[in-house]
């Protein structure tokens, strides 16, 4: 499908970015992708980096000018400290961001539009695995209220352009669960929480300190595991129809530390769990039957052998 292909990675330089690049390239792809204020991390004569600010609609058609796909990678995150602290810092810039965005590949005559959305976004389901069409049957949690709506109200745009209009954009929009990985923000101020308890662990932090209780359940997906999954339905879905992609099982912070630290061979050092500050979401698992049954796809990485690759990477490409 890709081969030949004019493709736009919005946010070149991201986690998802990045490795979705190199994906394409191996997939006969003409990459173009979208920088902002860091540099290129993949050198390679095949992809056209452009330097634009997609908070501008100028550099909007700048960037998916002639081309056919457009994946939405580009956004403004963080971790839990910033949304914790500053709840609107992700709203409005990636509300202009996506709105503009599409506008610009609508108009342009994109072939497709894939959007990345979080599941983060669903209300709470306690211990429940959450399905596809329960993202809007209530609030998301308070703690990420602003940062959800922000990814729903994008959602009802994709179904806008893809069923709404009478000449439509086919727009994709996925839900991952917690993607980790090589290329992963391992900065403490803004890393998600395999990244950062992964840093914790291989610095050797003692005592080592956990916001929240340790309890917290999530859902982690290897990022090749996710880039697999991305182009699946890229290439097999046609129409607005929101998918979960993920392992399918959880795991608490307790559990991800234990395995961390037996992989590392580092038992002594000393946890320290703050309750005081916090904790995001208590248990979030996503169903992800719907993505087996539509792209035939099944997560092949687990964990355990997923943090063992992504502490390797992290050795080799952060510690130098």
């Amino acid at each position: 499908m890709f081969q030949g292909k004019n493709v736009l990675v919005a946010g070149g330089t991201g986690f998802v970015g990045i490795n979705l690049i190199k994906r394409m390239l191996t997939m006969g792809a003409t990459v173009r992708a979208t920088i902002h204020r860091k540099e290129p991390v993949l050198q390679d004569s095949r992809i056209e980096y452009v330097t634009c600010d997609l908070l501008f609609m100028e550099d909007c058609k700048k960037a998916v000018a002639d081309m056919d796909y457009v994946f939405m990678c580009a956004a403004n995150t963080s971790g839990a400290a910033v949304i914790a602290a500053t709840p609107l810092v992700h709203v409005t810039p990636n509300i202009i961001m996506n709105a503009q965005i599409m506008e610009a590949a609508y108009f342009a005559q994109v072939k497709k539009f894939v959007f990345l959305s979080s599941n983060a976004a669903y209300p709470p389901s306690d211990d429940r695995l959450v399905k596809e069409d329960e993202m809007f049957d209530a609030d998301p949690y308070d703690i990420y209220f602003g940062v959800a709506w922000m990814k729903r109200y994008t959602e009802i745009l994709c179904r806008m352009y893809s069923q709404k209009l009478k000449t439509p954009m086919l727009s994709l929009v996925v839900r991952p669960s917690n993607i980790y990985g090589p290329h992963d923000d391992f900065d403490p101020a803004t890393s998600h929480v395999m990244a950062a308890t992964i840093r914790k662990v291989v610095e050797r932090q003692n005592p080592l300190k956990v916001w929240g209780t340790g309890d917290d359940v999530r859902d982690l997906i290897y990022i090749d595991d996710f880039i697999d999954a991305l182009v699946l339905a890229a290439e097999k879905i046609d129409t607005y129809d929101p998918l979960n992609i993920g392992l399918g099982k959880g795991y608490s912070i307790k559990q991800l530390l234990e395995m961390l630290m037996e992989i590392e061979g580092c038992h002594d050092l000393k946890i320290e769990y703050d309750s005081s500050k916090p904790s995001m979401i208590p248990i979030r698992l996503i169903d992800v039957g719907k993505a087996e049954r539509q792209l035939g796809f099944k997560a092949q990485t687990d964990v355990r052998e997923g943090m063992t690759k992504t502490i390797e990477w992290y050795k080799a490409a952060c510690l130098k």
